[in-house]
């Protein structure tokens, strides 16, 4: 007799622990022991990372399959899996797992669960296990509160598209200039750069928030005044409390190292990105030009001399459980 509360499908997202590939890497987990001892690194700390986070997915396919059918899916199976439309979507954390499943789903329900507590904080990971017996059924009833969140998504001229939930980064894979044409709001610039970020309301306390406060921090320095001979300004906001609702329908960017020279241009660093106003950039990078989403580098677009991207709102959004 099928005792489950509901038929809907519960998709189970889990990663690999730092265990797990170590074994995958070195074959077997006595080498994977001996290369990191050698390095004077305790590996029992892997071991019970390792521990804790099986524990927490067989906890987890427990509870859920007292509640409808699960199917236990591998992080790096995500961009090409197919969401249901009545799927509810689990992910045992961390921060960077939520987000990287948010950009593939549409409009299911995200849960973020913290496997270990007493290791991550979780600002994505609201929950624990033992609290899925009670969430889950609430969600099914629609009883539970959904927070919508803004994606970002860069288009380029031959149809290919990206989603990001924190970031876009647009620039090349090395840490040579990237060089590309950029455009908004009617004005044109060339530059020459680190690369640019684009940035949700969800990642302006991330990557973004670390670029302004180096930014920021150079501006006040004394170092900064003496070379420059700018006024210091005793009474400044700290961009470290800088944060946007996760809902924002804006987007904010910000290019890395800038550099002027005769043929390229400082005056376009900083910006608002908005429906009625989208970021391009036309690549001039023979190689290696790439965009990628929330930190992945392996999940990238080329971007390469010729292409055009169009970076703007998404025209979907993440539903995160809260």
């Amino acid at each position: 007799m099928n005792s489950r509360m509901s038929e809907n499908k519960i998709v189970l997202v889990k990663r690999k622990t730092r265990l797990e590939e170590l074994i995958v890497r070195y074959n077997t987990i006595q080498q994977a022991q001996f290369y990191i001892e050698r390095l004077g690194v305790d590996f029992t700390d892997y071991i019970q990372e390792d521990q804790n986070y099986r524990h927490a997915v067989e906890q987890s396919v427990m509870t859920l399959q007292s509640i409808g059918r699960v199917q236990l899916l591998e992080r790096e199976h995500v961009p090409n899996f197919i969401f249901g439309d009545d799927d509810i979507v689990v992910v045992l954390g961390q921060d960077g797992l939520v987000a990287n499943t948010m950009k593939y789903v549409t409009h299911q329900p995200l849960i973020g669960v913290n496997p270990d507590p007493l290791r991550w904080d979780g600002v994505l990971l609201p929950f624990q296990v033992r609290d899925l017996i009670k969430i889950v059924p609430e969600v099914l009833s629609k009883r539970r509160t959904i927070q919508e969140v803004m994606l970002a998504k860069a288009e380029l001229n031959d149809g290919q598209t990206l989603y990001g939930v924190n970031d876009l980064f647009i620039g090349r894979k090395t840490h040579v200039s990237a060089r590309y044409q950029l455009q908004l709001a009617g004005h044109t610039e060339q530059q020459s750069s680190s690369g640019i970020i684009v940035s949700t309301g969800m990642g302006a306390t991330g990557w973004f928030k670390s670029v302004l406060a180096g930014a920021s921090g150079i501006v006040h320095s004394e170092s900064y005044q003496q070379i420059t001979g700018s006024v210091h300004y005793e009474e400044t906001q700290s961009v470290t409390t800088t944060s946007l609702a996760w809902d924002t329908p804006q987007l904010y960017f910000t290019v890395r190292e800038p550099f002027p020279s005769r043929t390229t241009s400082t005056n376009c660093v900083f910006g608002q990105i908005n429906q009625n106003q989208p970021l391009r950039i036309i690549s001039q990078m023979p190689e290696n030009g790439v965009i990628f989403s929330d930190g992945v580098e392996s999940d990238f677009l080329e971007f390469n001399s010729g292409m055009t991207a169009t970076i703007g709102l998404a025209e979907k959004r993440g539903h995160l459980v809260v």
